[in-house]
């Protein structure tokens, strides 16, 4: 009808009426004529054939005029395509006025005639050069022809070309590719009369066969919706086929479909031996051991007796599901049955009862393999070495290999990597870098799964150096530890000062072009704010953005918390607007960050003024935001202030932690509130929040401060009952208390418990008792105490000397008292007096 719309003259003259009135011949002569006109239109061309096709419509002849041009036509091309070789000439005057559905119908008339070749140049030529839209009927048609010829090889490159949609189809229906691709196959069915049986299966393995291995991803699930299809008609392919096709279903782990798809198989086809163990195949790898040995069975019962394949799936899926055995018995029942077990055979039963840890079995079947002629070779001594590494029986590994090489046998990269794996699972490091170094003397590959253990193993001991010189050798091999172990290695690096060669190995990789993560550059980050490297920090976020990657909020967070730390609080502020510009919005830990830098210079006020400031902009405090606000306060003094907080915490029902508690408990004993911290202790008790050791730690400090050692005493006893542990800082502050009370003999006492109980004095308590004998005037012990703190490796600090001096000080002593002491010790008095005025 396209065509009317060119030539008004004619559509003038062609009423409705008309169209309704006009035969079923003219109807097919209108389409023809738009299919040509609107063809010449695409081509920039207007044919006077066309145009005279048009005027012939609006003076149709009669009806024996149009059996004569159609027979006309049938002729022609019957004589174009039953020809030898394609005549170019005549074949472009045919298709100037032909159409697809006039070819579709003449072609099966004269398909007896034609020469299948000289058809296949013509649909080459035709759609190639003139964008000649067959229907698929034609091409399948056309398919079949090349089949009955033997020419397989053009049929199947047709076919091909057909599903991949490179050759030009005059549409037949809406769907998608899927059902276009069941459409060839209905097209092949609706054919089936046209050829005999033969022709009909060998287009039936054609289709499935080039779906099963031209498509390699999706092919078997294209040829499984075909299958049933082309069952259903009647056309089966044959057992060949149909065991490409049960191959493919479980090389894709379908092995489900696998076993429904060998069902439909059994409707119209006799099963082989072939197909009967790709099935058993099947249910043994689905896990489906009983119905294999169902199907198993069946087999025998039909009449087709099972080859060493058959045998050698089922021990293997006897293995997998622990039956061993069974598996075993297998083995016999197939020698009884005149079928020899082969390497295959030997090799699945080591593999297995080496998994399941019978080491005497295996050696057995090892031994037993050996007599029958099959002496092991590489892949069985690999997979008994892998089995006994699996097993966690290194050693026994090591012998499969010493044993392996007295045989004159070389180790494989296999070996050397298996082994590799057995030292790294055991942390034998030294022998897992000696075999790593070994294997690159020698040339032999080394998978990325050693070179990553190894240097995982490295790391874990300290051993940097050798780690990252495998990482050197990993590089030029293409090779990338990983972003997981990278950022451990960077972290290790940083963590034990080795920050330059942190950022040497961060840029190497990405020079070389390996795709580096934000946790990794963050833990490069994060080692060198911890190590105050500011400077070195901000060039490597420089180069971070200059290489285009967008840094994530832990970036920010990270160099906020280095900013702070160095006292940069201006810096620390300028990040948080820029991560704000970046449309990053600070969470609580940035907040948290901030507040904490400003409390440790002393920024009382402007933490206040900022936290409320933070509220004011949405920031929901939650339970940490909150202890560390209340911490800052509390050691700088504003206990009222923190307490106030903790109280604004309560009514906003955010529950508090022992870390908030202990920070109002340790202040309110500092200054010597000892009730309101007992208060808060049976408060936090109430909330069945336990108390902890730092919570007892501030309760003895505070009973000492005031003088109630006696009580302070009995909460280690109260501990104890709790389950913890006194340690070394709750007797130093009852020391500490004692001591000031002029108290020795007890302080002696609880020395003597903590060296019962293994609990080694530090600097403070070595202070604390210093100041406490000094205060006493008692120099000897004194002077002991400090020589005996030197020897130990603890070195006094000027508050121990301070202690030690102020103590005679304060009651009127001079330092002429200290002649009669040791020369080393008044030495060693002076020095930190000096130190001490200084």
């Amino acid at each position: 009808m396209s065509a009317l719309l060119y030539f008004p003259e004619i559509s003038s003259r062609m009423t409705s009426s008309h169209l309704l009135s006009s035969s079923p011949m003219d109807l097919r002569r209108l389409s023809r004529a738009s299919y040509l006109f609107t063809r010449r239109l695409k081509s920039g061309r207007r044919s006077l054939h066309t145009t005279r096709y048009l005027q012939q419509y609006v003076h149709p002849p009669d009806k024996s005029e149009e059996a004569s041009s159609d027979r006309h036509l049938h002729d022609r091309l019957s004589s174009v395509l039953s020809k030898r070789s394609l005549d170019y000439e005549l074949c472009k005057q045919l298709i100037t006025v032909l159409s697809p559905l006039e070819f579709d119908r003449l072609f099966p008339e004269f398909r007896s005639k034609v020469n299948p070749k000289t058809a296949l140049n013509f649909f080459r030529l035709a759609s190639d050069s003139f964008s000649f839209s067959f229907s698929l009927r034609s091409y399948c048609l056309l398919i079949g022809l090349l089949l009955d010829a033997n020419l397989l090889s053009p049929a199947r490159v047709t076919l091909i070309r057909l599903i991949n949609g490179n050759v030009p189809v005059l549409p037949c229906g809406d769907g998608g590719l899927r059902d276009s691709r069941v459409a060839i196959a209905d097209a092949m069915a609706r054919l089936s009369l046209c050829f005999d049986e033969e022709i009909r299966r060998k287009m039936s393995d054609l289709l499935i066969e080039v779906y099963c291995t031209q498509f390699k991803r999706d092919g078997c699930y294209l040829a499984l919706d075909v299958f049933p299809f082309l069952a259903n008609k009647g056309m089966f392919p044959s057992k060949t086929t149909c065991n490409i096709l049960l191959t493919s279903l479980v090389r894709a782990n379908e092995f489900q479909k696998c076993c429904e798809a060998f069902e439909v198989v059994c409707k119209g086809v006799f099963p082989d031996v072939y197909l009967f163990t790709t099935a058993i195949n099947a249910f043994c790898k689905g896990g489906k051991v009983e119905e294999a040995l169902v199907l198993f069975s069946k087999m025998e019962e039909a009449g087709v007796a099972p080859n060493v394949v058959t045998y050698n799936t089922v021990i293997d899926g006897l293995g997998m599901s622990g039956r061993y055995d069974e598996a075993l018995m297998f083995k016999e029942k197939m020698v009884e049955r005149g079928v020899e077990p082969t390497l295959i055979t030997y090799s699945i039963l080591v593999k297995g009862l080496t998994k399941a840890k019978r080491i005497g079995d295996a050696y057995c079947v090892l031994k037993e393999m050996t007599e029958k002629g099959f002496p092991p070779n590489v892949i069985v001594y690999n997979n008994l070495i892998d089995s006994l590494i699996e097993a966690g029986n290194l050693n026994k590994a090591i012998e499969i290999k010493d044993l392996m090489v007295s045989k004159g046998l070389s180790l494989t990269s296999s070996t050397y990597n298996t082994l590799i794996k057995g030292y790294c699972k055991s942390g034998q490091v030294d022998n897992a870098e000696r075999l790593l170094k070994e294997m690159m003397s020698i040339g032999v590959t080394v998978n990325q799964g050693s070179f990553t253990s190894v240097i995982c193993l490295l790391c874990s001991h300290h051993m940097f150096d050798s780690a990252l010189r495998f990482v050197g050798e990993m590089l030029p091999r293409n090779m990338s530890p990983g972003g997981g172990l990278l950022t451990t290695l960077i972290s290790g690096l940083c963590k034990h000062g080795k920050h330059l060669e942190a950022v040497a190995l961060w840029l190497k990789f990405l020079n070389k072009g390996f795709f580096v993560d934000m946790k990794t550059s963050n833990a490069l980050l994060h080692g060198l704010c911890e190590a105050e490297k500011l400077e070195e920090a901000f060039r490597i976020q420089m180069e971070i953005l200059g290489r285009g990657f967008v840094m994530d909020r832990v970036s920010y967070n990270t160099l906020i918390s280095g900013c702070c730390k160095k006292s940069k609080l201006d810096e620390a502020f300028m990040l948080m607007d820029e991560m704000v510009k970046r449309g990053l919005e600070p969470d609580n830990y940035t907040y948290c960050i901030l507040f904490r830098g400003l409390f440790n210079m002393n920024k009382v006020e402007e933490a206040i003024q900022f936290w409320g400031d933070c509220k004011r902009n949405g920031m929901l405090p939650d339970v940490y935001t909150y202890s560390v606000m209340i911490d800052g306060c509390c050691k700088a003094e504003r206990t009222e202030e923190g307490q106030k907080l903790f109280d604004e915490m309560m009514s906003n029902k955010v529950q508090p932690n022992t870390v908030v508690y202990n920070h109002l408990i340790g202040a309110y004993c500092r200054t010597g509130r000892l009730s309101i911290a007992l208060e808060l202790r049976e408060d936090m008790r109430h909330k069945g929040i336990s108390p902890n050791s730092a919570t007892y730690t501030s309760l003895i400090k505070g009973m000492s401060i005031i003088s109630r050692v006696e009580e302070a005493k009995l909460l280690l006893e109260e501990m104890r009952v709790e389950g913890l542990e006194p340690n070394v800082f709750h007797y130093t502050a009852l020391i500490d208390g004692y001591g000031k009370l002029g108290q020795m003999v007890k302080v002696e006492c609880i020395l003597r418990e903590m060296h019962s109980k293994n609990i080694h004095p530090n600097k403070i308590t070595y202070t604390v008792m210093i100041g406490g004998y000094a205060r006493d005037r008692n120099v000897t012990e004194a002077s002991r105490l400090l020589s005996e703190m030197r020897e130990k490796g603890i070195v006094p600090d000027s508050i121990t000397y301070k202690e030690f001096i102020y103590g005679y000080l304060k009651q009127g002593g001079v330092l002429q008292a200290f002649k009669g002491s040791d020369e080393e010790n008044y030495a060693a008095i002076i020095e930190g007096w000096n130190k001490l005025i200084q």
